[in-house]
């Protein structure tokens, strides 16, 4: 393993952990998948799910060192899916970028392209939503008191 990739998989752990940080203090229900990013068989578990009273959200999470598209597997892609519908819950791409934050997006924005791949374009990361995008897509709506309670 080269230096590039261990910096890239240290800051992938890190952005799954600080997500999980955020939902919980928003009131999700949270967690990490167990040895994400392994090779689990028999399963399929995306890198992070929140659950909030019924709701449910996936999500596929990658940290960036700065702008730009991004490619996922196919795998990656299918597991993330797959555990969206058998919760009932959305699938997401969080993308985490510094001095800018979170960019939340739909997985219905990714593109398939040659050899197995799906592709999330630079210009579509950019103007994603923060946090805020996923509870107003979940359909969650907080109080100004329920946020101040929360932070």
């Amino acid at each position: 393993m080269g230096s590039a990739s261990g910096k890239a998989r240290s800051r992938g752990y890190r952005a799954e952990r600080e997500l999980v940080a955020t939902l919980w203090k928003l009131g999700f229900a949270v967690m990490r998948a167990p040895a994400s990013g392994a090779k689990i068989k028999r399963a399929d578990y995306p890198d992070v799910v929140a659950i909030y009273k019924g709701r449910v959200a996936v999500f596929e999470v990658k940290a960036r060192s700065r702008a730009g598209t991004i490619y996922i597997d196919e795998g990656q892609v299918r597991k993330l899916l797959t555990f969206a519908e058998r919760a009932g819950g959305r699938a997401y791409i969080a993308v985490r970028l510094p001095h800018i934050g979170w960019r939340i997006i739909p997985a219905s924005a990714l593109e398939r392209v040659k050899g197995g791949r799906y592709r999330l374009r630079k210009d579509i990361i950019e103007v994603g939503e923060g946090i805020a995008g996923v509870l107003k897509d979940l359909g969650i709506v907080k109080s100004l008191t329920q946020y101040l309670k929360s932070s």
